[in-house]
């Protein structure tokens, strides 16, 4: 504010009186009404007068609320509450202000509306993920917010769902929350002037600008074991007993001790003993298990997936279980040595012998 020199205390009280205002205005900004709606086409300078620019804006935030640590082959729920830390610096007045007219009033008034400038507007934000082993439901993606002021935060976080890969490998990753919002760039005092262009009689018009940040969002996924059927050897016959060698795999982080090998066996097969130790299995590592099987006579000749899994105790002492693993076991019929060429050449064989025989027969009964 510009002060004459007669108007020397006048100035000094309202610079008080100002001072006051402004930092009532600045503890009322939560009770101030939402602003970000454009109900109106906004009016030319010539129908508003700014008495002071503003400094400051929105300061946006990410927080997760709750673990940041996933399991392979995880569906889960990522809750995140945006904050925002927006300061506003202060005030430049921009226009002459004669103390006993109306104007200074409306310039007090102005600066209660300044004060809204570091709030966000339509709020937009789209969770992205940066590597292919974390899908992100397109369902729950995006989220919206109508405001969000300093200091105050959201009645409910957003939430996104995310789904880790069975083969993600452990460690840290980060999911990237592009968000864009508008503010408050300028506020300009109307004098109701707006009704002349057959706008809604206000006191002020307001300008936004919008801003784009891109916030980061940790996730880890941790460190386990994990098994693979990196070989099979042997091979069954309908009908018969046989002995199959599973080889598992240890391609995970983490040691798994004292574990088992289960398998799960339907008709046509059967297994005596469907449980082998395998003992501690370091990362990297491999060990085999044997399990005697039988399969039916009726058994058709193919390759048979026979569920498996691993049981075994971690680092801390707690009993885990590997995801179901498929054992491919080939079963070939006990008559898969003669080949359909072999039977038919028989059959022509015995055909021809027939033929020969009915003719020798037929020559004999001539003589």
């Amino acid at each position: 504010m510009i002060c004459k020199n007669k108007q020397k205390m006048i100035c000094v009280n309202s610079a008080v009186m100002m001072a006051v205002l402004l930092t009532a205005a600045l503890f009322a900004v939560t009770a101030s009404p939402a602003a970000g709606a454009k109900e109106f086409i906004q009016p030319t300078y010539e129908f508003s007068t700014n008495y002071y620019d503003a400094y400051g804006e929105p300061d946006l935030y990410a927080s997760v609320i709750g673990d940041t640590e996933f399991e392979r082959g995880e569906t889960a729920q990522v809750r995140i509450v945006l904050s925002n830390r927006g300061v506003l610096y202060g005030f430049k007045a921009k226009t002459n202000v004669d103390t006993n007219n109306g104007e200074h009033a409306q310039s007090l008034k102005e600066l209660e509306y300044e004060s809204l400038r570091t709030t966000a507007f339509g709020i937009k934000a789209e969770i992205v993920s940066t590597t292919d082993h974390i899908d992100v439901d397109p369902t729950t993606s995006v989220q919206t917010l109508e405001s969000l002021y300093p200091g105050v935060l959201p009645d409910q976080p957003m939430s996104f769902t995310i789904t880790i890969s069975d083969n993600a490998p452990a460690g840290n990753y980060f999911l990237l929350l592009p968000v864009s919002y508008e503010f408050q760039s300028q506020v300009e005092m109307t004098d109701g002037s707006t009704v002349r262009l057959g706008l809604p009689d206000r006191d002020h018009t307001t300008f936004y600008k919008t801003r784009n940040t891109t916030l980061q969002i940790p996730v880890l996924i941790e460190p386990a074991s994990k098994f693979i059927v990196s070989d099979v050897e042997g091979e069954l016959t309908s009908g018969q007993s046989g002995t199959i060698n599973v080889t598992y795999t240890n391609v995970g982080e983490l040691e798994a001790a004292d574990a088992f090998a289960r398998i799960i066996v339907m008709k046509p097969l059967s297994s005596d003993r469907s449980v082998v130790n395998l003992g501690n299995i370091a990362p990297g590592e491999s060990k085999t298990a044997s399990f005697d099987l039988a399969a039916e006579i009726s058994a058709v000749e193919k390759n048979y997936g026979i569920d498996s899994e691993i049981k075994y105790y971690d680092e801390d002492g707690e009993i885990h279980f590997s995801d179901n693993i498929i054992v491919e076991v080939p079963l070939k019929s006990r008559d898969a040595g003669i080949s359909i060429t072999t039977l038919a050449l028989a059959g022509i064989l015995l055909m021809a012998a027939y033929m020969g025989y009915n003719t020798i027969r037929k020559q004999n009964n001539k003589k």
